[in-house]
């Protein structure tokens, strides 16, 4: 599909560095099937909506008729390409039939060099997926070439209508694709073949890898865990910082108050005075402040507040509620923390990321993490 070139802006602190996002730690359900050899499906995965995890799941199960020579793939694969190429379809709404709206559509493939393209893609599709006539765009969940994803239709669905903005049908078309002509991919150089078509670059692969391992160990401990539940204070913080998901980044913006327009510049450029939004530590502030916390403004002297959580003691040693801070590898002093999230649990934070996205919910980065702090 296309080259991602994944990165994640820290917010407003004393420092302004690059974060990439990392690390997962899941809630898991499985049913349990005594009767059958192959892995059971997996039924919740924080971080992953439900509707596409059946999808992922039914792809799996379609494979032994549409592939029957195909071995070895498995709903985690599926998961980690949609973790790499659309955040799991973060911030659209699918529906019950399967259908993503709205559509989700990667850079125009101009040759421009968007998306790390830089030979132009001309269309094949009159625009009917992508919206543009003359070039091509990556479509879907799983961000499919509509040439590609023409070319397995008719395998997904003999009686026509197949849709790559349908998750159904691009998780089939993802599965087909990664099969080949009869791929075994419990066998390492050939798992990376096939990633490596999907996307040809070495870091792409590796990412893909990354995050399957991850769902891997989420989906083979047959143990469903526990999830600490949020205190009634923990709640309301996390409803109040949940209710901005969405709200722009702006440098320097937010405060008890809410949203507002931030002040110049950020190191990437931001002029947070053109934006209504929050920075990270302003949607803290924000969110501590609906329950009569009155935060610092800045990250790092945030971490000052409440009880300090190590790094060390790791994401077991959260609860919902707990702030996150990350800090330049090597530094441990407060001073150097650029960047806060708020804690919701099964290693999930809601932050304001970086200039030019939005408030989200997403994993706690694994990188550069500096631990935690309790102040309710």
């Amino acid at each position: 599909m296309i080259p991602k070139r994944l990165r994640r802006w820290g917010c407003s602190s004393l420092t302004l560095l690059l974060a990439f996002a990392a690390g997962l730690i899941g809630v898991v359900t499985v049913f349990e099937d005594s009767s059958s050899s192959s892995p059971a499906p997996v039924v919740n995965v924080v971080g992953i909506p439900q509707r596409l995890l059946d999808a992922y799941n039914r792809a799996v199960a379609a494979m032994p008729t549409l592939a029957p020579t195909c071995k070895g793939l498995d709903w985690m694969l599926l998961a980690a390409l949609a973790q790499v190429e659309s955040t799991q379809a973060q911030g659209h709404q699918i529906a019950a039939d399967g259908l993503i709206t709205p559509p989700i559509i990667g850079p125009i493939l101009d040759g421009s060099g968007a998306g790390g393209n830089t030979t132009p893609v001309y269309d094949t599709d009159g625009g009917k997926w992508d919206g543009s006539a003359t070039y091509d765009a990556a479509v879907g969940a799983l961000q499919f070439l509509p040439s590609t994803f023409a070319g397995l239709a008719a395998r997904i669905r003999p009686e026509g209508g197949a849709n790559p903005n349908n998750i159904d049908d691009e998780a089939v078309a993802a599965g087909l694709y990664l099969c080949g002509n009869g791929r075994d991919l419990g066998d390492q150089e050939q798992l990376f073949a096939a990633i490596y078509q999907y996307n040809a670059s070495t870091a792409y692969v590796n990412e893909v890898l990354d995050w399957r391992r991850r769902f891997q160990t989420l989906g083979n401990s047959g143990n469903p865990g526990t999830a600490v539940p949020a205190s009634e204070r923990a709640q309301k913080v996390i409803e109040a910082a949940r209710s901005q998901i969405g709200v722009p980044y702006s440098w320097g913006g937010g405060d008890e108050r809410g949203k507002s327009t931030g002040v110049c510049c950020s190191e990437g450029g931001q002029d947070g005075r053109l934006v209504v939004g929050f920075d990270c530590s302003g949607l803290m502030s924000y969110a501590f402040g609906q329950v009569g916390i009155h935060l610092p403004r800045l990250a790092s002297a945030q971490a000052g507040v409440g009880t300090r959580i190590p790094a060390s003691a790791g994401l077991e040693a959260l609860v919902p509620g707990d702030m996150v801070f990350f800090a330049p590898d090597g530094h441990t002093s407060d001073s150097a923390i650029y960047h806060v999230g708020l804690y919701i649990g099964a290693g999930q934070m809601i932050a304001a990321p970086k200039p030019g996205d939005n408030v989200k919910q997403q994993a706690v980065w694994n990188y550069n993490y500096a631990g935690g702090a309790r102040v309710l």
